[in-house]
């Protein structure tokens, strides 16, 4: 793109730094201590951290319990696994498959990430990913474990997904449930994102910068009771068919609060934008570069719990109920397919519709949860295989899409809200079940991480 971007990655550390970690040879000597660090009942009491560190708060910390040295053969459940992968959205159906992870890739003792996920699912959907990540600040302790900010990483993936059910049912908020049509959606894909705190680890102020290379290909729906896409707006089926592209990503953040991936207090703003400066396809006729301009806004607090009190002593992820509120808005510039305008509907936006229900070239959505661990210690499978915790969500959502922001007035305002289920392997890694209603009725999702 004309340009080298140089990212600092995390010095390696010296035998003779005070922070460094036993060598390899003096973790094999030892046996493996699955508790070292941490309470037979899944507590995990806080460690004393550097002086040095200007957001201590924001660091991760991973007890040595959870860092097995060897093989991935030898710390199987431990830190890599082959695990099922299941999930539903209602266009594609009830998807299953197999994750091969591992959050030591590489034994950078929980530096790195490598995974590689296949699925398929009951209407024909196939997905092949390939994942990595580092994260760029990280840091051994001299008792033991590591701590992680995990507001700085570089993450890569390739991909290849064929969808035949995807579904499309015109462009504005005024489309009705029996506009259904649906079509072939076939991509492959190769992607790389930065995302810094800067100028320092854990401060306020987070960049984005990334790059996607795209190629797509739209063929007739398989949804034996809707029409094919292509019937009903021949146009721009053509028109995003054999679609090849270059995307650029870029994001502001300012970002107060104490986890990226599961917060339980402060807030955040972010704006950010997609561009496709280059864009080709045999059919598509645009002249000027499309863009998609996101903002972006949540606030989080925390309440007191129903089940449970709240940690006990100076705890490292202490059980915490919160209410959270976000809201987003899209505004779209240039000339892009049907299939890249905003949308509504799924597994993160008026969750009680199915996928892609809603698109135009501008939406906003905004959504309320309560989110409520029933059961705050969770359950060990193994001495080394636990989920940490357990419960359940209730939320409502508003939203709508419009041809400019400035007709959102005039535009059918859209809700939803439901119930849902939460569980997490630790802090960081949290999975959930959720039961939207809306006026088309109840639709269902399983999914990995929070909405919002």
């Amino acid at each position: 793109m004309g340009a080298v971007l140089l990212i600092p990655l995390a010095q390696p550390l010296h035998a003779e730094d005070p922070l460094a970690a036993p060598t390899q040879t003096h973790q094999r000597e030892a046996p493996f201590d699955p508790f070292r660090g941490m309470d037979r009942d899944g507590r995990i009491p806080k460690a004393p951290l550097p002086d040095d560190l200007e957001h201590p708060d924001r660091w991760r910390y991973v007890p040595e319990g959870r860092i097995k040295p060897g093989s991935m053969l030898e710390r199987f459940w431990v830190t890599s696994f082959i695990s099922p992968i299941l999930f539903f959205e209602e266009d594609v159906g009830l998807g299953g498959g197999v994750a091969i992870t591992d959050i030591d890739f590489r034994q950078q003792r929980r530096q790195e990430f490598g995974g590689l996920f296949i699925s398929t699912t009951t209407e024909g959907q196939e997905k092949y990913t390939v994942v990595w990540q580092r994260w760029l600040n990280h840091r051994n302790l001299p008792a033991g474990g590591v701590i992680t900010e995990e507001r700085s990483y570089l993450r890569g993936a390739l991909g290849y997904d064929r969808s035949l059910t995807r579904r499309f049912y015109g462009i504005g908020s005024r489309t009705e449930e029996d506009d259904e049509t649906s079509f072939t959606d076939e991509v492959g894909y190769a992607q790389l994102l930065m995302q810094l705190s800067v100028p320092h680890a854990g401060d306020d102020l987070i960049m984005q910068l990334g790059g996607r290379l795209e190629h797509r290909n739209l063929k007739h729906g398989y949804v034996s009771t809707a029409p094919s896409t292509g019937e009903i707006f021949p146009d721009l089926v053509e028109q995003g068919d054999s679609y090849d592209s270059a995307w650029i990503h870029g994001a502001l953040r300012y970002d107060v609060r104490d986890s990226q991936e599961n917060p339980y207090r402060g807030w955040m703003v972010e704006l950010a934008v997609d561009a496709a400066p280059l864009q080709h396809g045999d059919n598509f006729d645009g002249n000027d570069m499309g863009a998609i301009w996101t903002g972006t806004a949540t606030w989080t607090m925390p309440v007191p719990g129903i089940f449970h009190s709240g940690g006990v002593g100076n705890e490292e992820h202490p059980p915490t109920d919160t209410i959270a509120f976000g809201a987003r808005a899209w505004a779209t510039s240039g000339d892009l397919p049907f299939w890249a305008l905003p949308s509504l509907g799924g597994s993160d936006t008026l969750r009680g519709y199915i996928g892609n229900r809603f698109t135009d070239r501008a939406a906003w959505h905004a959504a309320a949860e309560w989110r409520v661990w029933a059961i705050p210690r969770g359950w060990a499978i193994t001495d080394t295989v636990r989920f940490e915790r357990f419960g359940f969500a209730l939320f409502g959502e508003l939203g709508s899409v419009a041809e400019r922001v400035a007709e959102f007035d005039d535009a059918r305002l859209l809700y939803s809200y439901g119930f849902g289920l939460r569980t997490c392997l630790e802090r960081t890694a949290l999975f959930r079940a959720d039961f939207g209603f809306a006026d088309e009725g109840m639709a269902f999702t399983l999914s990995y991480g929070l909405s919002f």
